[in-house]
């Protein structure tokens, strides 16, 4: 088998976050596959500043398996520098992205002009990586893919998408040189086995070289008898004592199963039917648009085919940032749900700083913290938060419920590698911190005999 094809990993190699993988063909034809942000840590953000690795013109296409930031936020940086090929993805992720994409602008912009008039940014002149223009130079680039379809990007290389089950839109990725027949899997982000709104994961064909996600490559998800009771329990704590709930929850896909799942609450008689629900996240609010829309029907899970998944007499949406304000300070005990889910921005994060300090309230995270977030400050015991430059005590009760993430755990993982054919020769675990990428490679080995790999940053693989 001839070697067509090398592989740079530039993002998501030993980082849970700022996925980039350049896929060259037959030495001149570049591929990226996700143009990811990085988030979390200061080392880690300063890292979108630095000089991109290769010329953005000299690359052909990019390929993006879904709409989260640690997998598009990066597309302005490189059309800005120069990238004007065509960006490939399904209808989902497309629509999806134009709202990321406007949303992250929009907080950078807003967060620098407010650290020059604040003066608490070390910047002199605090600036943002990319503006709301930026991203509108982006979205004409776009061009939709459909899944289980083969698309030719030349030169004999072609690709074609699964389903992964993760968010709305979201696939994994096959290559393929049809003259060597060598051939790569991305699996990009996987969802879990089933997920609680959208269509069930799909397990692509096989090839030589598979990159994995290995977000929770060292854990297993809880599956306790009575879903979500501490969460209940938190909320109907909160409420009797005349709090608030807050619950930062990442805008796309997040919200949507958080909905489900208090829907399911109140319908069971677990938590009062009166609480108002605010959903304050224009980005939220806008991506819970897409899903409901009858085009995206075919993603939906079956089981509410003809009907709404999200029915709640109590939901109340924030659109203006006056209704936000507004929330700091709510006439009656409430549910608010707002972005971003590692509270690093957005309206969250004046909640934040208006609640943490009254212990008759409670805050609930619904997904993974990165290291570096102020979310993973909160739910390791922070007792004081930097907000605007100023520290808040932290008095209210927090909450991590970790039975909400719709990221395979390292058995789904298993399970996805597992049901492939042809069996791969070489697994390398990306998309994961490195105990988790290091304990999902053991595993691959011992379990299925399988070569299990993590790179590191700018490693270079034939394949």
């Amino acid at each position: 088998m001839g070697t067509s094809l090398t592989l740079t990993f530039l993002g998501g190699a030993q980082t849970v976050t700022g996925s980039k993988y350049l896929l060259t063909h037959r030495g001149n034809r570049r591929i990226l596959v996700d143009a990811g942000m990085f988030q979390g840590q200061k080392k880690l953000r300063e890292m979108n500043w630095q000089p991109f690795p290769t010329n953005p013109s000299s690359i052909h296409t990019i390929v993006l398996t879904h709409a989260h930031m640690d997998h598009v936020g990066y597309l302005p940086v490189l059309v800005a520098q120069g990238f004007s090929g065509q960006i490939l993805a399904t209808a989902g992720t497309i629509r999806l992205a134009g709202i990321v994409l406007r949303d992250a602008a929009h907080l950078q912009e807003m967060e620098a002009r407010d650290a020059r008039k604040g003066g608490y940014s070390k910047h002199a002149n605090p600036r943002p990586l990319y503006t709301i223009a930026d991203v509108e130079r982006v979205l004409p680039l776009f061009r939709e893919v459909n899944v289980h379809t083969d698309v030719d990007l030349g030169d004999g290389l072609v690709m074609r998408m699964w389903r992964a089950g993760h968010i709305l839109g979201a696939t994994s990725i096959r290559f393929r040189d049809t003259t060597t027949g060598n051939a790569v899997v991305f699996s990009g982000d996987l969802g879990r086995l089933e997920h609680p709104v959208l269509v069930d994961r799909e397990v692509p064909q096989g090839a030589p070289t598979v990159l994995i996600e290995s977000t929770y490559g060292d854990r297993e998800h809880p599956e306790p008898e009575i879903p979500h009771q501490e969460f209940a329990d938190l909320v109907n704590r909160v409420i009797g004592r005349g709090g608030n709930v807050l619950i930062p929850a990442f805008a796309v896909d997040r919200t949507e199963v958080l909905l489900l799942t208090l829907q399911e609450m109140i319908e069971a008689g677990r938590i009062p039917a009166d609480i108002p629900i605010w959903v304050n996240s224009p980005m939220g609010l806008a991506a819970l648009d897409v899903y409901r829309d009858p085009a995206m029907a075919a993603e939906i899970d079956p089981r509410f085919k003809g009907r709404e998944f999200i029915n709640l007499p109590t939901l109340r949406e924030a659109r203006s940032m006056e209704a936000s304000m507004a929330l700091n300070c709510p006439d009656r005990p409430s549910i608010i749900i707002s972005s971003s889910g590692m509270a690093t921005g957005g309206r969250v994060v004046h909640h934040l700083a208006h609640m943490l300090g009254d212990e008759r309230n409670g805050v609930v995270f619904t997904g993974f913290q990165a290291p570096g977030t102020r979310g993973r400050a909160l739910v390791d015991g922070a007792t004081e938060l930097k907000m605007y430059g100023r520290y808040v005590p932290v008095r209210a009760e927090i909450l991590q419920d970790r039975e909400f993430s719709v990221h395979a755990d390292a058995s789904d993982l298993i399970d996805w590698l597992r049901g492939m054919s042809p069996t791969p020769t070489v697994v390398h675990c990306v998309h994961g911190e490195p105990d988790s990428a290091r304990a999902l490679a053991q595993r691959i080995r011992e379990e299925l005999g399988i070569t299990a790999v993590v790179p590191s940053l700018g490693e270079v693989v034939r394949l």
